[in-house]
């Protein structure tokens, strides 16, 4: 009869002694990322709010004739990617993470360790993953009706869409992160109808009064969508980008601060 040999034999001294300390802060954020955008992904509404809606928008305000402008598709292109963004980074989120709350699922990864900061990181990676596959659609649309877009501002639009998934992701995590899901759904999707309307007035009203359009470019809406036109166009709009990092530092330093995973009932 062969003999097994003890454990001892079988694995190295060490294999099973206990070494409890955190995951080192990439892990925690790589692992957070994967996960948030599977979920994002395959959410079905989310799709329809931030493709679905941009993509019929762009189809239609470039061939129906209704938008006073000369080439409209150098403009609504962008601004649809502009709303886009907005919708998977705020709307969507903000939402998602509302009802996350109500129904526990934020309690049991804040049980689990994850720190305030790599939820959301990884929420934030989350909508940079939806961001890409919204402009490889939308570019793909954009081109077969006449999209033309000046290569030299290539990298004032990636600056832009990479300062806009942050800025909005976080006044969505601040949002869902904080109120009640009921307050969320209605809050949330009312700014959503609110920056859009925005954006659409300030690219298709040629003839705004430019007290009230500089207040609108206030609003991190517009600001994202002037910087994709203007960097479709070849400039940068340094003003813009301004105003979309204030409201993003904002956002993400109290959506820190007063995050919760749990609501006030659970």
């Amino acid at each position: 009869m062969t003999s097994t040999g003890t454990g001892a034999d079988r694995f190295p001294a060490g294999t099973f002694t206990p070494d409890p300390r955190p995951a080192a802060p990439w892990k925690m954020l790589a692992s957070q990322a994967r996960i948030e955008t599977l979920l994002f992904l395959r959410h079905g509404e989310q799709q329809l709010l931030s493709l679905v809606i941009p993509v019929a928008l762009l189809i239609a305000m470039s061939l129906v004739p209704v938008v006073p402008l000369d080439d409209p598709v150098q403009q609504v292109y962008p601004m649809t990617v502009g709303i886009a963004l907005m919708s998977a980074g705020f709307t969507g989120q903000s939402i998602a993470v509302a009802f996350d709350r109500r129904y526990g699922a934020l309690k049991r990864i804040g049980a689990s360790g994850v720190p305030k900061w790599a939820l959301i990181g990884g929420k934030v990676a989350a909508v940079l993953a939806a961001v890409v596959v919204q402009l490889i659609i939308l570019s793909i649309i954009g081109l077969l009706l006449g999209w033309r877009p000046d290569a030299s501002g290539f990298l004032a639009a990636v600056v832009f869409l990479a300062v806009g998934v942050f800025t909005f992701t976080s006044l969505g995590l601040l949002l869902g992160g904080t109120l009640g899901s009921d307050v969320v759904l209605a809050l949330g999707n009312t700014v959503w109808f609110l920056f859009m309307g925005a954006s659409v007035v300030t690219v298709i009203d040629q003839d705004l009064p430019s007290a009230a359009r500089d207040v609108l470019e206030l609003l991190p809406s517009v600001a994202l969508t002037d910087g994709l036109v203007d960097a479709s166009a070849g400039s940068f709009n340094l003003a813009g980008l301004i105003v979309l990092l204030v409201w993003g530092v904002v956002a993400s330093t109290l959506a820190v601060r007063r995050f919760s995973f749990t609501m006030d009932d659970d």
